[in-house]
């Protein structure tokens, strides 16, 4: 058993230590609302936070929330999240939280300005399409959307269906 002494210069020799990275932001969904995109033409994003209690976290984190019917509007220079349904968390020893309670967005105030301008004078309303984590904290994507007619939903429907049977004949080409 030899043990070696001089470790001198093998040391200086060494890497220097890792430059560290920044992490990529990891996104986890937590809800959706498909049928936005079905009922309205969803013509711009903006991410916003949301001030929630506790057991309403907990709630969202265990797939309790349901943003079929929800909408946000713009008032007092503030964003707000209606009829959004987070069930309240079965654990919870606290006061429940009614479900549907309003809930304030987080927004930057420059957002807040361009979302009640194009709210107010072009007739759009801003639909919830997500609730999503992002580096442990709980985010809302909202869109400005405009309402689709029946014929628009029809004609939607239609370029979907033609596109799948292209991808289809498509694939048995492949096949054969």
């Amino acid at each position: 058993m030899t043990r070696r002494m001089d470790r001198g210069p093998e040391r200086a020799a060494a890497a220097p230590p890792p430059i560290s990275m920044p992490k990529p932001t990891e996104e986890k969904v937590l809800s959706t609302n498909r049928q936005a995109s079905h009922l309205y033409f969803l013509l711009e994003r903006f991410e916003a936070g949301l001030a929630l209690t506790g057991s309403e976290v907990k709630a969202i984190r265990g797939g309790k929330a349901n943003l079929k019917d929800g909408y946000a509007i713009v008032r007092g220079g503030e964003a707000w999240l209606l009829n959004c349904h987070i069930s309240p968390y079965e654990y919870s020893n606290r006061q429940i939280q009614d479900p549907l309670r309003k809930r304030k967005l987080l927004l930057h105030r420059h957002e807040l300005r361009r979302l009640t301008g194009k709210t107010v004078e072009k007739g759009l309303t801003l639909i919830p399409t997500k609730l999503y984590l992002k580096n442990g904290k709980i985010k809302c994507e909202i869109a400005l959307a405009k309402g689709k007619k029946l014929y628009d939903r029809r004609e939607t429907e239609r370029r979907k269906t033609a596109e799948r049977e292209a991808r289809q004949a498509m694939r048995q080409r492949r096949i054969v």
